[in-house]
């Protein structure tokens, strides 16, 4: 039986900045943005934004009446929960009318988390064909204004339904995953903004690609030739080019051209939303499969997971018949289009814009806010979702 990704879209807050006027503001060589790291525009979510809200809008776009009927597993992958308790989940369930006899839970391993729901979800499909699971991948991404991260911020979400006979791609059963305790990126309970040693964290993305490439030559006995594609976890869009050079010397010319314009198909939509944590990994699946015009059905796409702190997963599928005509291109050209840029000082103060945490009311202006779905306010320590009536 075939298990894998049978929908899958994301979505992106309507701000973003122009990363070239951001570095002229930090008196940065704006190539240093623009080609150094390769980021082009940073989403920006406003205050009526938040992962449960970012996850719901990316699921709302993909799911019909007979998704909704057989969901009976969420799993929400984010590293931004809003909640030390209750699941984003459980919140996306009731926001999006799913079946109420289901399961629904959050997974945290940094941005590892929507590829540990993905085989999560292979093992709750094989034991029940006829099911349907949702995978998220929702954050926003904050390092803080005038850090050095600032440039690999940003927010969006990613939204999956796992399913038998998947009509995108089918997912392959070997894999290779590395677990390592170490300490190049995490965010303690009492910040809101991440702490990174970043050179420390480019090695060991690389490192660990490494790894888990070998360990899963060795158990599937595949080359690199055998890959249309390879899709990276894109904290920033060079992050991925440095791993995959480390390994095009394994394939021959006309392959190693092949992977490399494939990959930079695969970057399009990240260079344009920024860093997505959980969900960076699959918007590059995403941007691949809508951008990349040299795909052909029954192709294998090979995928790497890294999750700070960390865990690594490489793991591959195969694209489907006409996958093609399942895929949200023209809802997604039209959710770029339809971004509003910021300012600088516009950016700084939307940032700074905090949700309260003292318990205190509060009342937000979602008026500019074009989602269909909204956070409201705070009352009474609850969070208070709004869908806009059509």
């Amino acid at each position: 039986m075939k298990i894998g990704i049978d929908k899958i879209g994301f979505y992106a807050p309507h701000l973003y900045v122009d990363m070239n006027k951001l570095a002229v503001a930090r008196n940065v060589e704006p190539e240093k943005f623009t080609i150094g790291i390769g980021q082009e525009k940073m989403a920006i979510a406003p205050i009526t934004q938040d992962p449960v809200t970012l996850a719901a809008n990316a699921a709302l776009n993909i799911l019909d009446d007979e998704d909704r009927a057989k969901i009976d597993f969420v799993i929400f992958g984010t590293e931004s929960g809003i909640d030390n308790s209750k699941s984003g989940a459980v919140y996306v369930h009731h926001l999006l009318d799913l079946n109420p006899n289901a399961r629904s839970i959050e997974v945290k391993q940094a941005c590892y988390g929507a590829t540990a729901g993905i085989q999560m979800a292979k093992g709750h499909i094989a034991l029940n064909p006829e099911s349907r699971v949702l995978v998220l991948g929702s954050d926003i991404a904050r390092y803080g204004l005038n850090t050095s991260g600032e440039s690999t911020q940003g927010a969006g979400a990613v939204a999956m339904v796992i399913s038998a006979n998947p009509k995108i791609l089918a997912l392959e059963d070997k894999s290779a995953y590395l677990t390592v305790d170490i300490m190049d990126f995490w965010r303690p309970v009492y910040s809101d903004k991440a702490f990174v040693d970043g050179k420390f964290s480019n090695e060991q993305y690389i490192h660990f690609f490494n790894t888990v490439w070998e360990q899963y030559k060795a158990k599937s006995d595949l080359a690199l030739n055998d890959f249309e594609a390879i899709c990276f976890h894109l904290p920033y869009t060079k992050m991925g080019l440095k791993a995959l050079r480390t390994v095009l010397e394994e394939a021959n010319e006309v392959d190693q051209e092949r992977l490399l314009a494939n990959y930079k198909s695969s970057t399009l939509y990240n260079r344009n939303v920024g860093n997505i944590y959980t969900g960076s990994l699959y918007l590059s699946l995403v941007s691949l499969l809508e951008q990349g015009d040299q795909l052909k059905d029954g192709s294998r796409i090979g995928l790497y997971s890294y999750g700070s702190g960390a865990v690594g997963e490489f793991f591959t599928g195969i694209l489907q018949p006409n996958y093609r005509e399942y895929l949200q291109v023209e809802k997604h050209a039209n959710l770029f289009a339809a971004r509003t840029e910021i300012s600088i000082e516009e950016y700084e103060a939307v940032f700074q814009e905090t949700v309260p945490v003292d318990g205190s009311t509060a009342e937000f202006d979602a008026t500019k806010d074009t989602a269909a779905i909204y956070l409201a306010g705070i009352k009474d320590n609850m969070r208070q979702y709004v869908t806009k009536k059509n």
